[in-house]
């Protein structure tokens, strides 16, 4: 009996410690993908995928979510400042990040029916 306890206890500090560590990597995840380089806009506009550097935009999604893409900035304002967008439908446009971490990432943007910014994420395909 006190081996079975023993055992539950054991398994339950282990599934704790492990879902701790799990939820922290899930919050932390884009700043250990992506960093924390700050935007460049002839960087950004020049960028291409390399086999040294297959997310050859990642590292600046994080800046232009947080720093450069404000809530309500024009659509207009957003294309001059990121080039031709890799996607773009009714309401939201989408920029290539690149192969980040084995996935394909992309920084997506929602706009409002006034072509104002709503939000930025960063996507997976």
């Amino acid at each position: 009996m006190k081996a079975i306890k023993l055992f539950c206890l054991i398994s339950a500090v282990l599934i704790f410690v492990i879902s701790v560590l799990f939820f922290g990597w899930w919050a932390m995840k884009d700043h250990f993908v992506f960093g924390d380089g700050r935007f460049d806009q002839v960087r950004w506009i020049t960028a291409r995928a390399t086999d040294e550097a297959p997310c050859y935009r990642g590292d600046m999604a994080q800046d232009l979510k947080q720093r450069v893409l404000l809530r309500g900035m024009p659509r207009q304002s957003a294309t001059i400042l990121l080039g031709r967008p890799t996607w773009e439908d009714h309401g939201q446009i989408e920029y290539e990040l690149g192969t980040c971490l084995w996935r394909e990432y992309g920084l997506r943007l929602y706009f409002d029916e006034n072509d104002r910014l709503i939000r930025s994420r960063i996507v997976q395909h």
